[in-house]
């Protein structure tokens, strides 16, 4: 009876940690900010009708948001009845717990990915209004406005996209102002604890915040911000906010998007529509500061990221290319080599893009799914599928958590089962 009691102990034990170890997905991107979702165990091939469509909930309102899972609850952030909230969700019964209003709405809705992060929520509307609500009842802790408060603006007139992001005690932000380009305030209360000024970093592009969203890299022993804003690509030091390195080449005239891709003292950065193309840069130490070089330059058409994200796994990129396309594409990080494209896209439109367990998920805007190997081989497309619904563009990027994959579609929400039987 003893020996039953142990093995029957040991067995919850292992339940309760194989049952822990589901890592929260609480904001932009994932738990690591580069797309990327540890869960193993997932199908390697998808049937000629996709995985099992789980679920479907409606009632988020209109926005390209993508969505954050801490725990058992969704965050996500829509325009509905002339408002533009966040919204916290109960996954088990699909039930709305609280709206917590952030501003005036915006055309075709949201672009924020809200934060979640000790207890607070953290959410950008398009009008530049930032709140920090409780995650318990969406209760407003603190609000800032980045025109308002920063004398902010964008480098062109979608509105405010990028997702802040968290960092010790602190929230990082892109206000877009001339001095401060980036901005790092208290997470609790909202203070300003530094502001970076934007200098002259060459003419390409526009003045103003991009729609990327910040990544922290170690890059040249400096704890560092990058980011692409309106003029390129940036380094901003965490501690105190000093203006390191700027590179404009990269950027472009319309809209400066996809987050940039730290790799140890490396970091390789895109844009689209044309006139952007890609750059691998080398970081490194500069007297007391940081400099950037280029490594190397891909013209547009041979890869330009539209606003789908991009992938780094070992030594290789995953991404989709085109402006308006998102043709899958690998690329070899150390040398800018394309590595594979695909002869024939599974879907049509700039391309989302996560990875989980040895595959790339493609969501291409005429809301087509894919599964791609992530291998450098060859391009091996392992499994395609429509998505249930279609209310827009479909540009949210997709979530993968507990064996779940989740597509927001504007007021709509699907969730597939992707595990292995």
């Amino acid at each position: 009876m003893v020996r039953f009691s142990i093995a029957l102990t040991a067995l919850l034990v292992l339940c309760v940690a194989a049952t822990a170890a589901v890592p929260d997905w609480p904001n932009w991107r994932g738990p690591t900010h580069d797309g990327k979702s540890a869960e193993t165990g997932l199908l390697a091939e998808w049937p000629d009708d996709g995985p099992p469509l789980l679920w479907k909930m409606s009632g988020l309102g209109k926005g390209f948001s993508s969505v954050a899972i801490v725990g058992n609850r969704l965050y996500t952030m829509g325009d509905r009845n002339e408002k533009q909230y966040i919204l916290a969700v109960d996954l088990e019964t699909r039930k709305e717990l609280w709206a917590a209003e952030v501003g005036k709405p915006w055309g075709d809705g949201t672009r924020c990915t809200p934060t979640v992060d000790d207890g607070l929520v953290y959410g950008l509307g398009t009008h530049g209004d930032l709140v920090c609500v409780q995650a318990a009842d969406g209760r407003e802790v603190w609000r800032k406005n980045f025109e308002k408060d920063f004398g902010g603006r964008m480098m062109s007139s979608w509105g405010y996209s990028e997702s802040p992001q968290t960092d010790g005690d602190k929230l990082i932000c892109t206000p877009g102002a001339k001095d401060a380009i980036v901005a790092a305030l208290n997470k609790k209360t909202g203070e300003t604890v530094w502001k970076c000024a934007m200098p002259d970093i060459g003419g390409k592009g526009k003045d103003g915040a991009g729609y990327a969203s910040i990544c922290v890299t170690e890059a040249a022993g400096v704890r560092q911000y990058v980011t692409i804003v309106g003029r390129g690509a940036i380094g901003v030091r965490a501690s105190d906010g000093k203006f390191l390195w700027g590179y404009n080449r990269v950027a472009n005239g319309t809209a400066d998007i996809p987050d940039a891709i730290p790799s140890g003292d490396r970091v390789f950065v895109s844009t689209g529509y044309g006139d952007g193309g890609a750059a691998l840069l080398k970081l490194s130490a500069d007297g007391q500061g940081v400099k950037a070089e280029e490594v190397y330059f891909l013209e547009p058409k041979t890869f330009q990221n539209h606003h789908g994200g991009m992938i780094l796994l070992g030594d290789y990129i995953y991404a989709g290319h085109g402006r308006g396309r998102g043709k899958p594409v690998c690329i070899e990080l150390k040398t800018g080599r394309i590595v594979w494209q695909a002869d024939r896209q599974p879907g049509s439109g700039s391309a989302a893009v996560t990875w989980a367990d040895g595959h790339v998920y493609f969501r291409n805007e005429n809301a087509q799914m894919a599964l791609v190997e992530a291998t450098p081989e060859a391009y091996r497309l392992k499994g395609r599928f429509k998505i249930a619904v279609k209310n827009g563009q479909s540009w949210a990027h997709p979530v993968i958590h507990d064996g779940k994959l989740y597509l927001r579609d504007h007021d709509d929400l699907v969730c597939y089962d992707i595990r292995k039987k």
